[in-house]
Formats: structure tokens, sequence, C-alpha cells
């Protein structure tokens, strides 16, 4: 079946966006799209065509990061095993404050905001608020079942994801080496879901 205008091949895409990210995260958000577009193996009227803008481009590459960071929430058996869920949750989200290609990006972000507040809005909605909301469904999904008692669902997402976070981001945005290993992202991302568990039990 041919595809409607402005759809384009899920493995173009997602080389599209894997491009951004390499592209970005060396050059900034200001990156060319030529040079994103050259990387993918794509034309750069195919990524205007798919995406309209570099905002957008750069919605899509946090909704993409967002998903795989809340995945733990929506796995199978989740929503029974809240410490297991929440643990695995802080465990990708403090990889990504630690993984340099995705802290560039966001580095960069940073830096260029006043630039192109389009494109900083669109990765704070599609990246960290997006994220926070739906930790905030999963808890408000625990607290009606019983599991949890968190009467402010959204609020207690952002006191979960400082406290994973902490100041590693800051570190991170400042491009100080933080030293995080597995091992210590996982004792850190275990003690953070025991404490919250602890002072949200019902």
């Amino acid at each position: 079946m041919p595809r409607v205008a402005g759809q384009i091949d899920v493995s173009k895409n997602e080389a599209i966006l894997d491009a951004a990210v390499e592209v970005m995260g060396e050059r900034g958000v200001s990156a060319p799209l030529d040079e994103i577009a050259r990387r993918a193996g794509v034309s750069k009227q195919t990524i205007y065509n798919h995406y309209g803008s570099k905002a957008e481009l750069v919605r899509a590459l946090s909704a993409r990061r967002v998903h795989e960071i809340t995945a733990p929430l929506e796995a199978a058996g989740a929503a029974e095993n809240p410490a297991e869920a929440l643990a695995a949750f802080a465990r990708i989200l403090l990889d990504a404050v630690y993984r340099p290609k995705g802290a560039g990006l966001y580095r960069t972000a940073i830096v260029h905001a006043h630039e192109m507040p389009d494109v900083a809005r669109a990765m704070f909605e599609a990246g960290p608020q997006a994220s926070r909301a739906r930790l905030a469904e999963f808890l408000a999904l625990e607290t009606r079942a019983g599991r949890l008692d968190c009467p402010n669902p959204l609020e207690a997402a952002e006191f979960f994801g400082g406290m994973v976070i902490g100041s590693y981001q800051t570190a991170m945005l400042l491009g100080i080496p933080i030293g995080l290993d597995d091992a210590r992202i996982d004792h850190l991302a275990g003690e953070a879901a025991k404490r919250f568990l602890r002072a949200y039990a019902p």
C-alpha cells in the first residue's frame, strides 16, 4: 500500500533520529539538517517532509527517549511490583545522565535555548515533562490499587526524579566526570525506589 504524504519508512525514521542525536550531540541543536540527512542517508527534504521543522525533529528525539525511559512502567507485571518498576525506571534515568551522546545533546540544547526557544520547549515538553507525567500516571494507578499513597502523583513524580538524578545531572551539564559505573547505578536506583516506596507507603 502506498505511503501517504509525510510518511517515511520506519527504518529511515530511525536512521534520521539516530543521526540527529549523533550530529546534534557533536555540534549542538543548531547543527545543519544537511549533515543529519547525509549521515542518515536521506535527503534534507525527506526530513522536512516528515518533521516540518527542527523543533519537531527534536520533539521526536525526546519522545523516543521518553518511551525508552518509561518502558519499565509499562512492562508486564510492573503494576504488581512497583519496587522493581521504579528501580528500572531510575536505572535508565541515571544511564541517560551518564551516557555521553545523549548528555551532549541536552547540554547543547541548553546553550542554544535563548536562540532557539521553540527547540528548547519541544525538548522539555516531549522529554522531562512527558516522562514525569508518565511516572505520575503510574503512581496514580498504584495509589488506586492501594499499593501506594500518593495524594499528588505529579508532585511525587517530581520528587522521585529529583531524588534519582540529584547533582549528577548538574555535573553532566557542566561536563564534569561523575564516575557512575553499572554497579553504582544499580545501587542508586534500588535505594531511590526503596526510600520512595517507604515515604509513600499506604
